[in-house]
């Protein structure tokens, strides 16, 4: 008799443990496409407009600077049977100089914290912050729990009713 009081006892208390395992399944689990916020919010297309046009300027002086190169090579590929080996070496050390200062260039603009990632972090980081803002605020008055993000691809399934990008789209037209 004993035991299958014990075994009661059992039921009893997995069934209570499992309780707050139930209640823990009501919590308000949503989630945005990030990618698609980046895409239709007016602000982010004006910046990556803005970056891109600006990344535009760059690849055309990095590009002027390795035509030139091209270009005092080719001359002194053509001129190379009739110059001396003082003239010869000369110009080579110019043309290596030019390498030199257009690696920089090159390096300092698209290189790790050159001036487009610099550039990109400056442009995107308010919108991100205000993205951020904006989630937050929904979160709180909507009573989620959790939004997360379908870009990174963590979610392998959620239904669409879930889905709040629009809302978030929404909230985020009515702060411009």
């Amino acid at each position: 008799m004993n035991r299958i009081s014990f075994v009661f006892a059992v039921l009893a208390f997995a069934t209570i443990s499992l309780v707050p395992l139930s209640l823990q399944a009501q919590d308000k689990i949503v989630y945005i496409d990030s990618y698609r916020i980046r895409l239709e919010y007016k602000e982010f297309q004006d910046a990556q407009a803005l970056f891109n046009k600006e990344v535009e300027q760059w690849n055309i002086e990095v590009e002027a600077g390795q035509k030139e190169i091209e270009q005092m090579e080719a001359e002194l590929a053509k001129q190379a049977l009739i110059l001396s080996d003082a003239k010869k070496k000369e110009k080579e050390a110019e043309i290596e100089t030019k390498k030199v200062a257009w690696q920089k260039l090159a390096n300092d603009i698209f290189g790790p914290d050159g001036r487009a990632e610099l550039r990109n972090v400056a442009l995107t980081k308010p919108l991100l912050d205000k993205i951020n803002s904006v989630l937050e605020r929904v979160a709180l008055i909507e009573g989620y729990d959790m939004i997360l993000d379908s870009v990174n691809g963590n979610i392998a399934y959620a239904k669409k009713e879930m889905e709040i990008t629009d809302k978030i789209l929404e909230e985020l037209e009515k702060t411009q």
